[in-house]
């Protein structure tokens, strides 16, 4: 006991610690173990947030968690095509470029995402938003994954290839993919239908002077045919055609079904509004065709047959004023080539009228029908052709219509729905076609008159009937190009004037002068020296006489096509501002140049000129026009509208045009003279001269190095290359 006590450890301790148990305890409290080894960092843990998010041009953005679930959740699918686009590499390569670094650059403007309502349909619609961590290569097809349900609005998709922002920050506004490509892209399929319903056009106008000739009966139906449309624009055809594009994109971007009560009230209440305007103007026509020639309603069988052909075209107003709600609907929905494709229906059933009209009773040089000798058949078969060119006309709007997802449902509750203040900005409008159409029944009359007095003179051609086909052929390029470019780029204008973006404004502007102006300024030059050529082509079934005269009113109205083209595209910058007074002012300067243009002609030239001196003062009026609807446009821009550029590229594109119109109407004039003045003649000299006018512009616009004339030609040229 005493060695085993004597060996004891703990024989000198305390009794209450000599336990070694509580000894241990005791040790472990006065002098704790130190800390465990760290454990080892997990290798693909992503590091904390930063403070401020890294630059998407150096880094690319953490990958967003995966989700639970199948792999058909996950953001790139399993598709090999998808999968192997996801590396850091690949997304570094398709940052966007330098030029956005630190913002936006001020000249960009980003899509939005009403950017769909400004291209055509035949452009590729976009894919349904994304988030930026599904956003996917432009190789694999859109695989949008199911979202759960509590979930932040989704930004805007990005521009493919580009990489994804990360969380923290907002998504980047996408890079426009250049201005003018889905203008140019809306305005070729605008621009197409517009050529084919002009052309059907110039073989409607060959059909009826050769059906009714230049004469007095030919005349008798212009006035009867003009008459709808005149009513038409003076009562709501100009709210309609300006005012109204603004109002559908506005209702589309804001309302929620898309704007697609707003559209139905407009229809509902324009069908009204013409179904009574119809009525009333039918029972009226004695005294309308009487506001439109004297001459005519004096005769009193030209009056009757003037009458008679207006109560069935009358109508007519109301199937136009359909078809125009119609195509604005369209228009809005960035559908373009309904309206400008249609006409071309109503250009071919007129066609065929007027074909059975010569297949029953002969052309005028052989029938020698006038207003005492065509029998009521022949006009009631005129009439209701007419007529039903314009229903058919309306009819296939619907198809479009229904394409594009709009159903018509006629409403009636137009009060407290925006109707009225488009109203209020339409009233100006009206207006605006009051003294247009005020300066145009001058020019009625004054040609009607003229004309009767040429064909007494043995000059027929010299009257409404060759003034009406002189403008329809001069204003056909203006209706493709500048008409076409306009139409495209007006929902833009209006969108950048709501937000109030003037230098986007400004840029439009400059586009669509410029633009318009490579094809304009040299075509209006071509007017010049090729009018009588392309008018002894095309009426040539009237005799030289005839077409002659014709050909003498298209070369007056010929430069005029410059200012005209550029005061329609003037005007639509105010139209986009929702300031449709200053486009009255201006209109009424312009048509008072007109009628006192046209007063001094008929006073003042013989009567066989005096209507191609009515067709010059049209292209002045519309100078002087121009001049002040730009001051007052540089005014409400703060006085930048890029002028010098503009100014520099019209001067450039006449200084090309002038040689090259002398040139081809010295070609054109040997032409005629060596194969005759007939169909033959005039065809040769048209072929000829426009090669030539064609040659010797595009060298001399290359040498003087017009940019837009080398952007177009490349564009075709690229075009052609596919």
């Amino acid at each position: 006991m005493q060695d085993a006590y004597t060996n004891d450890p703990y024989r000198d301790r305390d009794p209450a610690v000599q336990d070694p148990v509580s000894e241990a305890l005791h040790d472990r409290v006065e002098h704790p173990p130190p800390p465990p080894p760290p454990a080892p960092e997990t290798l693909y843990q992503p590091p904390p947030p930063p403070r401020h998010a890294p630059d998407p041009q150096r880094w690319a953005a953490p990958p967003a968690p995966e989700p639970d679930g199948p792999s058909r959740y996950l953001p790139y699918g399993d598709e090999a095509a998808s999968v192997q686009f996801t590396g850091v590499d690949e997304l570094i390569t398709k940052a966007p470029d330098d030029d956005d670094r630190d913002g936006p650059v001020p000249h960009k403007r980003p899509e939005d995402a009403f950017e769909h309502l400004f291209r055509d349909q035949h452009q590729t619609p976009r894919a349904p938003q994304q988030s930026p961590q599904q956003a996917l290569p432009p190789q694999a097809p859109p695989q949008p994954p199911p979202q759960p349900p509590a979930q932040r609005p989704e930004p805007e998709p990005q521009q493919a290839g580009q990489e994804p922002l990360p969380e923290t920050e907002p998504a980047a506004p996408s890079k426009p993919t250049g201005r003018g490509g889905g203008i140019l892209k809306s305005s070729a399929i605008m621009a197409a239908g517009t050529l084919v319903s002009r052309l059907t056009g110039f073989l409607r106008t060959l059909v009826i002077t050769a059906a009714l000739g230049a004469a007095l009966l030919g005349d008798s139906y212009t006035v009867a045919y003009t008459l709808p449309t005149m009513i038409y624009m003076l009562s709501i055809g100009g709210g309609l055609n300006s005012v109204f594009v603004p109002q559908l994109v506005r209702a589309m971007k804001n309302d929620e079904d898309g704007g697609e009560a707003y559209a139905n009230r407009l229809l509902t209440l324009v069908m009204v509004i013409l179904g009574g305007l119809v009525a009333l103007t039918v029972f009226a026509a004695p005294l309308l065709v009487k506001a439109l020639s004297v001459e005519i309603a004096g005769n009193p069988d030209a009056n009757n047959v003037a009458v008679t052909f207006a109560r069935y075209c009358l109508p007519t107003i109301f199937f136009m004023g359909v078809h125009v709600v119609m195509g604005q609907i369209l228009n809005a929905r960035g559908r373009f080539g309904a309206m400008m494709w249609t006409p071309v229906l109503n250009n071919v059933v007129i066609i065929f009228t007027f074909s059975a009209f010569i297949w029953v009773y002969g052309t005028y040089r052989s029938s020698q029908l006038g207003v005492t000798t065509i029998t009521p058949e022949g006009v009631r078969l005129l009439g209701i052709g007419t007529l039903l060119g314009l229903v058919v006309q309306s009819l296939a709007m619907l198809p479009y219509l229904r394409a594009a997802g709009f159903h018509f449902r006629p409403r009636f509750d137009w009060k407290g729905h925006g109707l009225g203040k488009a109203a209020k900005l339409a009233k100006w409008t009206i207006l605006f076609v009051l003294a247009n159409q005020a300066g145009l029944i001058v020019v009625t009359q004054l040609a009607t008159a003229a004309g009767a007095s040429a064909d007494a003179d043995g000059y027929p051609g010299a009257g409404i009937l060759g003034y009406n086909n002189a403008l329809l052929i001069w204003q056909m390029p203006q209706a493709i190009i500048t008409v076409s470019v306009m139409a495209a780029l007006l929902p833009r204008l209006s969108r950048s004037a709501h937000d109030g973006d003037q230098g986007a404004v400004r840029d439009d502007l400059s586009h669509g002068l410029r633009t318009s102006a490579v094809a304009i300024v040299p075509i209006a030059f071509a007017f010049l020296a090729l009018g009588v050529p392309m008018c002894l082509m095309m009426y040539a079934s009237n005799g030289p006489v005839a077409a002659s005269s014709m050909g003498f009113i298209l070369m007056a109205f010929g430069v005029g096509l410059i200012p005209f083209s550029a005061q329609y595209v003037v005007l639509r910058v105010f139209y986009a501002f929702e300031d449709t007074r200053t486009p009255f002012y201006n209109t009424v300067i312009v048509a008072i140049g007109n009628a006192t243009g046209a007063g001094l002609s008929y006073l003042l030239l013989p009567s066989r000129w005096a209507v191609a001196g009515m067709a010059a003062s049209y292209g002045l009026a519309y100078v002087i026009g121009v001049a002040v609807a730009w001051k007052r446009l540089s005014k409400k821009l703060g006085g930048d509208l890029d002028g010098s550029h503009i100014v520099r590229t019209y001067a450039r594109l006449c200084l090309a045009s002038i040689p090259a119109a002398l040139l081809s109407g010295g070609t054109a004039y040997a032409a005629v003279q060596a194969l005759g003045n007939g169909f033959t003649g005039g065809a040769a000299a048209v072929v000829s001269g426009s090669i030539v006018m064609g040659l010797v512009f595009v060298l001399a616009a290359k040498r003087m190095r017009i940019e837009e004339l080398t952007a177009m030609i490349g564009m075709v040229r690229a075009k052609l290359g596919r």
